[in-house]
């Protein structure tokens, strides 16, 4: 077991030797229609792209899905978890199963009390499933030896913006083509170092869409029921380009798992260069608009201009 202390050795195993021209912002944009069925079959001249709201010219444009792709799973284990790891599990390694192609990686956290990675990046979906092996609940009691992710004061529970924020930081950060975070959880943080604001920032300057699966289990939250932090996994999706998906008794999360892959394969790449060229590490506002009004765009919010 490896925690993400020991991350550099993802950032060796997933180097990929391409390099990214820094003047380009690269945007994935999936579109959906009023029902929310995704939209394949649009052309550049349906996008307009602004900037702080300026018009930007489209560079680039492609509809292919075969794009190299990188996914980051991070799967809560706190103790509210604790009698949904085994669905989990089994529905992950069917997701692996299916959306690992010869080009893509994955890695694979899981965070509680403290966030740990259990296995780099890797093309091979057995590597992936015999690591979903290990998965185990991480309950938030103070123990003599410190996690990974330090807290000032407070007990930890689920450093879910702590994951967010090392998953993206320190394993996609080096990665080119598509890089998507894929969270289960049910929403709640307790005793991240880091903030929401923070990870949704790590996020973005990496590139990484992050895709919310919010499930739980209401028994874990007393005679009420009650849910997750849905608030916290809308934004941190919204600002990102990803989608929140929510697992109840009539949508499974193997369904979950099947519209996610699809949406994994039915996105727009776009490209331009900022007419605003200055490398100031300012954060710049993006909104991608369509021709037909009756479609919806789901694209990054933003980013940041850092130089190379």
């Amino acid at each position: 077991m490896r925690s993400l202390v020991l991350l550099p050795l993802a950032l060796v195993l997933c180097a990929q030797d391409i390099k990214v021209d820094v003047n380009v912002v690269n945007i994935l944009v999936s579109v959906r229609d009023k029902r929310g069925a995704l939209i394949p079959n649009l052309e550049q001249k349906d996008f307009t792209v602004l900037e702080d709201g300026k018009a930007q010219q489209i560079k680039y444009f492609t509809r292919e899905t075969d794009l190299p792709l990188t996914i980051g799973l991070l799967v809560d284990v706190s103790g509210s978890q604790r009698n949904l790891i085994e669905i989990e599990r089994t529905a992950a390694s069917q997701f692996f199963s299916q959306v690992l192609r010869p080009k893509d990686l994955a890695f694979l956290i899981m965070f509680g009390e403290e966030a740990e990675l259990i296995q780099d990046c890797t093309s091979s979906s057995r590597q992936l499933i015999r690591a979903l092996g290990e998965l185990r609940v991480s309950s938030g009691v103070q123990g003599l030896h410190p996690g990974p992710v330090p807290t000032a004061g407070g007990p930890r529970g689920t450093v879910l913006y702590d994951a967010v924020s090392l998953a993206a930081t320190d394993v996609l950060k080096s990665q080119v083509g598509r890089k998507a975070i894929v969270l289960i959880t049910d929403g709640v943080d307790q005793g991240s170092r880091f903030t929401e604001r923070r990870a949704i920032e790590d996020a973005q300057k990496t590139d990484a869409v992050i895709y919310s699966i919010e499930y739980y289990d209401p028994s874990a939250y007393g005679y009420f029921g009650g849910g997750g932090g849905s608030g916290a996994l809308h934004h941190m999706s919204d600002e990102t380009g990803g989608h929140v998906y929510k697992v109840d008794r009539k949508h499974t999360l193997n369904d979950v798992f099947k519209e996610l892959q699809e949406e994994m394969r039915t996105q727009y790449s776009i490209g331009y260069t900022p007419t605003n060229d200055a490398r100031d590490g300012s954060y710049r506002k993006i909104d991608v608009r369509l021709a037909n009004k009756d479609l919806k765009a789901q694209a990054r919010k933003g980013y940041y201009a850092t130089g190379s």
